[in-house]
């Protein structure tokens, strides 16, 4: 157990490290200190056999690619070593001051839309994160406007300013591209070391994909204006072989413009599998912004790339294989309840989420579900309960009404949650339901507190139907606690 315990350790000191390492690096990157110090003695000792003339290629592999990469593989396995002491013991929210001050900074403070809800930590790294823009922006500028380049004899000096801010307008959304990847890779070690989940995380994607966009949108349409005002159209048909592809660019533009647009919250409700599909547009994107930049850039993004594709390879895998559907009953609710049958093994914690898609109703839509079976009670089946609300739902109620679920296929893709039973640190836990739904999660909690803490649950049950008006369906439900 001690020695479980220096291992753990262990491997927190080299996340630490590799960790503000990497940031380090991209908070030098575009300084003179990097350029004229660093990279001259990296180059020196990667001048070898292996790399030969890409030299630059191999240190933007060290020193961006390997960090986050060496991360996310001995993440897993961190994980699976501090997996049985997150369950076995949780922190109390009472402690120290730093605990007692991570505890107040996770509370909500900005309650405002688009952002949502967000609280002090967030916003302040957010904050944090356009300051090593704002940073990155200066230091890029303040190098070219010292050293700038003429494209052409008659070329003014506000032209060539032009242009660099453009170009380095290019450059600050490539920084964005690096995060852009880790909230929606929902397998990802990277996520659960942060304490982060898959679906608290899609916000971050939303602000970095909005904020990339913006700033390559400025890129894109200043070299327009730039080559506009000094009669060099034609350079928009430029595809080199051994410099910056134009058009490259360009298709890659219209691709993200397009992506962009059905991302609009409007258009992204209303419009949701148009939004879907244009999104599946990225593999292009990202194909034709890698011969735009170059290998060498694309080093400094690739590792939030890599780990995107490995964790959609994996779940791609997993969608592959049909679950048994162990049993399907119509609740009182116009509601249903799917049974799916599990491995023991498997181990997940409330208020996870299971996707599921239905062949019979849709082969290609798949929807999040809350899960509300307990692994530690029900080992061998998982439980999810579908509202009757919607198109999808109601296809797959007047199925399920009409003839035998056992034939029916399904998908489960998950779960995904919470690293660790959250709510369990508090002696009081307040839920508002909003939905006759929400009261089966609220049960599994229940379910779950009075097999931890055995603090003599059972009269407090029986009343609750009576305290928070609970309906029949959750009457009924709630009985199975007793």
């Amino acid at each position: 157990m001690m020695m479980k315990s220096h291992t753990i350790f262990l491997f927190r000191i080299i996340f630490l490290f590799m960790f503000l390492g990497w940031l380090t690096v991209w908070i030098l990157y575009p300084t003179k200190i990097y350029h004229k110090t660093w990279i001259v003695n990296l180059e020196n000792k990667f001048d070898s056999t292996y790399f030969r003339e890409q030299v630059v290629l191999g240190v933007n592999l060290l020193l961006f690619t390997f960090p986050i990469m060496f991360i996310g593989a001995l993440g897993g396995i961190y994980l699976h070593l501090h997996q049985e002491k997150i369950t076995q013991k949780l922190p109390s929210t009472s402690g120290g001051a730093l605990k007692r001050c991570i505890c107040y900074l996770k509370r909500p403070f900005l309650v405002m839309s688009p952002f949502g809800i967000v609280s002090a930590m967030e916003l302040l790294f957010a904050l944090m994160f356009v300051a090593l823009l704002i940073w990155s922006l200066a230091n890029y500028l303040y190098r070219s406007f010292g050293h700038l380049h003429m494209h052409k004899q008659d070329e003014k000096v506000w032209e060539a300013k032009f242009r660099s801010v453009s170009l380095r307008l290019g450059y600050i959304g490539n920084v964005c591209w690096a995060f852009l990847f880790f909230p929606i890779t929902r397998g990802s070690s990277i996520l659960r070391l942060v304490g982060l989940t898959s679906e608290s995380s899609i916000k971050y994607h939303i602000w970095l994909g909005h904020l990339s966009m913006v700033l390559f949108a400025a890129h894109t349409i200043g070299f327009i204006i730039y080559w506009a005002i000094t009669n060099q159209m034609i350079e928009m048909l430029e595809w080199s072989k051994t410099y910056v592809s134009n058009v490259a660019g360009e298709i890659a533009s219209v691709i993200a413009f397009a992506m962009w647009i059905t991302s609009i919250s409007r258009i992204r409700r209303k419009m949701y599998e148009v939004f879907l599909y244009t999104h599946h547009l990225y593999i292009l994107y990202i194909l034709f912004y890698a011969i735009h930049v170059g290998v060498e850039y694309m080093c400094m993004i690739a590792p939030g790339i890599f780990l995107f594709f490995v964790d959609r390879h994996l779940r791609f895998l997993q969608s592959r294989q049909n679950i048994r559907l162990l049993s399907a009953r119509i609740l009182p609710c116009d509601a249903l309840e799917l049974n799916f049958s599990k491995n023991p093994s498997l181990y997940y914690n409330p208020t996870s989420l299971v996707y599921i898609n239905v062949p019979k109703v849709s082969k290609l839509q798949w929807h999040p579900f809350t899960v509300t079976s307990s692994c530690n009670m029900e080992t061998n089946h998982l439980s999810v309960t579908i509202k009757n609300v919607g198109s999808w739902s109601n296809k797959l109620y007047q199925q399920l009404s009409s003839s035998s679920s056992d034939h029916l296929n399904v998908s489960v893709e998950g779960p995904y949650g919470p690293q660790t039973k959250q709510f369990l640190r508090h002696e009081q836990i307040v839920m508002l339901l909003v939905q006759e739904l929400k009261s089966q999660t609220l049960i599994y909690k229940l379910k779950l507190t009075s097999q931890e803490k055995h603090k003599n649950l059972q009269q407090k049950l029986k009343n609750l139907s009576k305290q928070y008006g609970l309906s029949q369906t959750s009457q009924i439900l709630l009985s199975q606690l007793y």
